[in-house]
């Protein structure tokens, strides 16, 4: 299994997940802290949510589980979910950034 493929399969799947309430994917969002991938196909993704009080703290993190482990090469999942460091908009690509208007 070739791992980089299997990171740009993820990413590309963590892009059509979007925050209710800001019209950018959570990838670009910078919500995405970690990806790990073992040779055998277990995924640990650390994410964020813009704050803790996000309305999207629930449906979020499992449409994340359901889409990931559908790819193929994909043999467990594990979310940790964390508020450290806090997110902020510095995090956002430049993608996200020109999308909202911040550059």
């Amino acid at each position: 299994m070739d791992l980089k493929v299997l990171e740009q399969q993820i990413i590309d799947t963590l892009k059509t997940v979007y925050d209710p309430e800001i019209p950018v994917d959570v990838y670009e969002l910078g919500l995405i802290y970690e990806i790990n991938i073992t040779l055998e196909g277990h995924v640990h993704l650390v994410m964020t949510l813009t704050s803790p009080n996000c309305p999207a703290a629930e449906s979020m993190p499992s449409e994340i589980e359901s889409k990931v482990k559908a790819l193929q090469n994909v043999m467990s999942f594990e979310l940790e979910l964390t508020f450290e460091p806090t997110w902020h908009q510095d995090l956002m690509s430049d993608e996200a950034k020109l999308e909202l208007g911040f550059l």
